[in-house]
């Protein structure tokens, strides 16, 4: 049975990736991906470049985003697919979480400075080409840049994760809100690498239990921060929750990500792809059959 190389995740430099969106087009199809989508940070302002791209490539696509949601006190990411990226409640709710976006940037900024690091905020938003999304990844390869540390991982863990000096604390969207912005835009929805999180057992459950009663659907399997053991564990909570399985390499940036467009294994033959869903209307092959 085909196995379909989807990958729906990826970021471009509407958000924090370094490509442009047709350019990201053109790496998925050069790594073998037949199904793709453009997943940015809060922002659908590339999903038309995206698509079209796709298009005059043969590569099927889904319009995606990742929204910020805080939950349990953590930030937690929310995958949305096959939406109407013209829907106003979802792009006035982006709207105002890319506004929030740029205050915690200037935060961050600020607390840079008050450990001898001048002029981060400026230098952050030199490599942003949308500067209402001004991000992590933005400052830490400023950081880079000016020798402050040798790569991308060392910035997070010596200044951008929390207790650490350029953390800033911050409020997203609700989970039930996001999913609401999405579903009410005709789309799905599906947890971002699960793994990333640091809940203690209870709060994940609680977060897959409120996920699902709010009507969402899928949970990123095998991504490009999933270990083997974390894609088989996240296999089967797919399973107790009757979730769709989705896949992503989180591609930002040559260089920068674990795993090239394209280069993912595949999911487990136990789950059902999330792309199930759209079969018919995007012509794909058929799915492999859940074990």
């Amino acid at each position: 049975m085909h196995l379909l190389n989807a990958d729906l995740h990826c970021h471009s430099i509407c958000s924090d990736g370094s490509l442009a969106p047709a350019a990201l087009a053109q790496r998925a199809h050069d790594g073998g991906v037949e199904l793709w989508s453009l997943t940015d940070h809060d922002e659908i302002g590339g999903q038309a470049e995206a698509q079209a791209a796709a298009a005059a490539l043969g590569m099927a696509y889904v319009t995606g985003v990742e929204i910020s949601v805080t939950f349990a006190g953590e930030t937690v990411h929310i995958l949305g697919f096959g939406f109407d990226p013209h829907e106003p409640r979802l792009v006035q709710g982006l709207s105002r979480l890319r506004a929030g976006r740029t205050a915690r940037a200037q935060g961050m900024g600020e607390s840079l400075a008050r450990v001898g690091i001048h002029g981060a905020y400026e230098g952050a938003t030199a490599y942003a080409a949308n500067p209402e999304l001004v991000s992590r990844t933005h400052f830490a390869r400023f950081l880079v840049d000016q020798g402050h540390c040798s790569n991308v991982h060392e910035v997070f863990t010596r200044y951008l994760k929390e207790g650490k000096p350029g953390f800033v604390p911050h409020r997203w969207a609700g989970l039930g809100e996001a999913l609401d912005w999405v579903h009410g835009a005709g789309g799905v929805t599906a947890i971002a690498h699960p793994a990333r999180y640091r809940f203690t057992p209870t709060e994940e459950y609680a977060l897959f239990s409120e996920f699902q009663a709010h009507g969402g659907q899928g949970v990123e399997v095998t991504c490009g921060s999933h270990f083997p053991d974390e894609v088989t564990r996240y296999a089967d909570m797919a399973l107790e929750f009757g979730l769709l399985a989705s896949r992503g390499s989180d591609f930002h940036a040559p260089g920068e990500s674990r795993v090239p467009l394209g280069s993912l294994p595949d999911l487990p033959g136990k789950v059902t792809p999330l792309w199930s869903l759209w079969a018919d209307r995007l012509s794909l092959p058929a799915p492999a059959s859940a074990a």
